[in-house]
């Protein structure tokens, strides 16, 4: 699905690119990392209290001195660690752009498939803070008892994005039964807010909000309806804007 008409120039055109450098530099840096098939469950609460991500700062500390964080991550206690080709997607990608056909979600798609690059993620942005903490904390609780595989939240830069992101993933984005279990886990820990979801094959090839193809890298939108009774989730499919709860 394409996002609306934009007209291009020259900070449109690369806007993305540079959200891909900052991606990439945060995966590159040191991670703060709670692996649950490795470390004692006794110590998750002395870590979840040290590593609250409003107070993790991304270069280090408040002046930007000392060594950068790029994530705060839980692993879950059965992360599935299945390979999937990227250096081939991309390879394979390089080879569509010169090939000047359409580049599009279902061409991004076929990739995907054709490499095993099927995870994706819930993302919820956030302010820093209260919030921000109390929803990490949820989705950690979940990652931990192994209801999410796997969770991470950016670190605070209080010189960048007064937002911070939180990922919640799962295994495959072309099962839509898969993305809609993995929002009722999260629902299910306590987080209310707007979600969105993202292949991580778009992140892979650098495809983010405001690129050159005009695609949308988000493919599914959640809001959780409070008034409805039971409360629950209304997922809408964005590439086919059809309503999927």
């Amino acid at each position: 699905m394409e996002e609306e008409e934009v007209p291009v120039d020259v900070e449109t055109t690369f806007a993305s690119d540079t959200y891909a450098a900052e991606s990439m530099a945060a995966d590159l840096d040191p991670w703060i990392v709670f692996d649950c098939s490795e470390t004692p469950r006794s110590e998750f609460e002395g870590w979840l209290e040290t590593n609250r991500p409003s107070q993790v700062y991304r270069f280090g500390d408040e002046e930007g001195g000392g060594t950068p964080v790029g994530w705060i991550s839980v692993l879950g206690p059965d992360l599935d660690t299945s390979d999937s080709d990227v250096t081939g997607l991309q390879d394979s990608w390089d080879k569509l752009l010169s090939s000047g056909r359409s580049v599009s979600f279902e061409a991004v798609k076929e990739l995907a498939l054709n490499h095993k690059v099927l995870s994706g993620k819930w993302l919820m942005h956030l302010d820093s803070g209260f919030k921000l903490d109390n929803a990490w904390e949820c989705v950690a609780r979940a990652t931990l008892d192994g209801k999410i595989s796997s969770a991470k939240v950016s670190t605070f830069d209080p010189k960048g994005d007064p937002q911070q992101v939180i990922c919640c993933y799962n295994q495959n984005f072309t099962d839509e039964s898969d993305v809609v279990r993995l929002d009722s886990a999260i629902r299910a820990s306590g987080v209310k807010c707007s979600l969105s979801y993202k292949p991580d094959v778009y992140t892979h090839l650098g495809i983010y909000r405001r690129n050159r193809w005009k695609l949308c890298p988000t493919i599914y939108e959640s809001k959780f309806d409070l008034e409805c009774v039971p409360r629950r989730s209304h997922i809408t499919n964005k590439v086919t804007n059809l309503k999927v709860t």
